[in-house]
């Protein structure tokens, strides 16, 4: 039932994560901003519209945006809920998430080739090389969760928070988890979701032929997705199952929060980074996750 709880609360409050996000970089700017539940309203609003398609695209122009949709909503049924495991858990299903969010990316990548334009090229082959470098690194972090775990699943893995650790190798988790977060999502310092210059585009560059009900499920996913790198971060800290109920959902919600401000903080403070120093960005997290996981095995 927990599960249940937690998979309808991802697919009715994921849209918040970026208006809160929104709000407090315009509030750091001085503006006002747009409301909290402006996606909510954008999607309304999508989903209202007419699909224009190019003339030289195929099927696989909107299957991309329904693909990326379900795989990310596949990958949260996996996750578990403040108060239980997934009911969907099994050994090694980390994996199947992984490679879902993989599989997403995939067909947005492909329906980006598929317009058959240059710009949605350009975003494509930038995609797929930040996501050949922030892959591993995801699998590294989840190994060096499941070193210590009770089981080899995203519920053994996740849930327990730091287990009373202050040790190195637990605390680096968080912060590769949060990179990633960064990365996955196309926000800044990797990209930025708000920029409309083609040349400095990533994930934005590559839905650009996409419209109405289709870019309705390419927001939604995106939602989605920051969700599950969201909730993993404040899973891998905060040992919410261990709490009652009540106190573990306020706490979590809570942690989702947190994380939504601290994206809202580092897109408000600095600057995109040059596409040539993104790797060593990936490359730091990835040398992090490499040293938890020889710290927690050698432990």
């Amino acid at each position: 039932m927990d599960a249940l709880a937690h998979l309808l609360a991802a697919l009715l409050l994921a849209p918040l994560l970026p208006g809160i996000i929104n709000r407090v970089k315009a509030r750091l700017s001085g503006r006002v901003g747009r409301p909290l539940f402006q996606t909510y309203f954008d999607l309304a609003r999508l989903v209202q519209k007419g699909v224009v398609e190019s003339e030289t695209s195929s099927w696989m122009l909107p299957l991309g945006p329904v693909v990326s949709l379900a795989t990310a909503a596949i990958a949260l049924t996996l996750l578990p809920g403040p108060a239980g495991p997934s009911p969907a858990a099994f050994t090694g299903d980390f994996i199947l998430a992984a490679y879902c969010l993989g599989l997403g990316r995939l067909a947005l990548i492909l329906a980006a080739l598929d317009s058959g334009s240059s710009f949605e090229g350009m975003g494509a082959s930038r995609e797929a090389a930040f996501s050949a470098l922030a892959e591993p690194v995801l699998f590294l972090c989840l190994l060096a969760l499941a070193a210590d775990a009770p089981d080899i699943s995203l519920s053994g893995m996740l849930g327990r928070g730091l287990t009373g650790s202050l040790a190195p190798e637990r605390l680096f988790v968080p912060v590769i988890l949060f990179i990633l977060l960064l990365t996955e999502n196309c926000r800044i310092p990797v990209d930025d979701p708000n920029t409309h210059l083609e040349l400095t585009m990533i994930h934005e560059v590559m839905v650009l032929d996409h419209s109405g009900p289709d870019m309705a499920a390419i927001v939604y996913g995106s939602s989605l997705k920051l969700w599950f790198f969201a909730a993993a971060t404040v899973l891998s800290v905060l040992p919410v199952r261990a709490m009652p109920p009540v106190a573990g959902w306020a706490v979590f919600l809570a942690g989702l929060a947190v994380v939504a401000i601290a994206v809202g903080l580092v897109e408000s403070s600095m600057a995109r980074l040059r596409l040539i120093r993104v790797p060593r960005l990936l490359g730091a997290a990835g040398t992090l996750a490499a040293l938890s996981l020889v710290l927690t095995v050698w432990r």
